[in-house]
């Protein structure tokens, strides 16, 4: 089993940075990034193999960064240049298996609550 907790929620105006966390409760090799909004499906943002082998979706490409912490055992995504578009609720992923940093939802197991980021105009 393994459990995520997500920092609480966060805001910034367009144009600003924000970082999340996720403490995981033991290792996991996968980890991910996904967020949703009302009405949409769960995207994948970025993900995240061992330490350095990561992926990221073309809409936060060179903005945000996806940091695994094994030491700690916790998981960050650094968002930059955020636009109101990145509104949404943010969940943290996690699997034991390799996923090869897959952005699916469907390939990751255990789930954080979601955290809250609203970027306002």
């Amino acid at each position: 089993q393994l459990t995520l907790v997500q920092s609480g929620e966060a805001s910034a105006q367009a144009g600003g940075s924000l970082r999340l966390s996720c403490r995981a409760s033991r290792y996991a090799t996968s980890m991910a990034w996904f967020r949703q909004t009302p009405g949409t499906e769960r995207e994948g943002v970025a993900a995240v193999k061992g330490s350095l082998d990561k992926n990221y979706a073309d809409a936060v490409k060179g903005r945000f960064d996806i940091i695994k912490d094994n030491g700690k055992s916790t998981l960050y995504l650094d968002m930059d240049a955020l636009t109101p578009e990145d509104t949404g609720v943010y969940y943290c992923a996690a699997d034991f298996g390799d996923k090869n940093r897959a952005l699916s939802a469907d390939q990751y197991k255990y789930w954080g609550q979601g955290t809250q980021v609203t970027v306002s105009s």
